[in-house]
């Protein structure tokens, strides 16, 4: 069997061989319409084909305005605060410990009215960067998918 410097050399991109990563580490992005942070651990820049996933802080009295994807899964874990989602303009209560998954093409927002709330996000197929968090960081790129 081949080892990872000989599919590096026939492939002629680097093998993923894995990483551990610090709650404030990875890309870091500034939601221009909030100032929340935006953290993007996995995606196709670091070496996952297959999915993407990242942190999102949204400050008390801030939200992600209700939109959808039309060709990726997506799924949340509530790190932190409480909030409300709205799935196919349904409200939902989410709080710490709270998960929530939203089927392509589904209709999804979140506002934190009463207190910070901060999300993993997990998109699959991967969530490209200049798809899908980079807009959230530069309102001139805001490319919906």
């Amino acid at each position: 069997m081949p080892n990872s410097q000989e599919i590096d050399a026939k492939s002629h991109s680097p093998v993923p061989q894995g990483y551990v990563l610090g709650a404030e580490e990875g890309e870091h992005l500034i939601h221009f319409r909030d100032g929340g942070n935006i953290f993007i651990k996995v995606d196709p820049v670091t070496g996952s084909n297959n999915f993407g996933l990242g942190t999102q802080q949204l400050p008390k009295g801030s939200g992600i305005p209700v939109h959808r994807h039309l060709h990726k899964d997506e799924a949340f874990y509530v790190l932190e605060g409480s909030g409300t989602v709205t799935l196919n303009d349904v409200c939902h209560p989410c709080e710490r410990g709270g998960t929530i998954f939203i089927p392509k093409n589904t209709w999804h927002g979140f506002s934190s009215p009463d207190q910070e709330l901060v999300l993993l996000w997990i998109m699959v197929p991967q969530a490209s960067t200049v798809s899908f968090a980079k807009p959230a960081a530069d309102p001139a790129n805001r490319e919906r998918n």
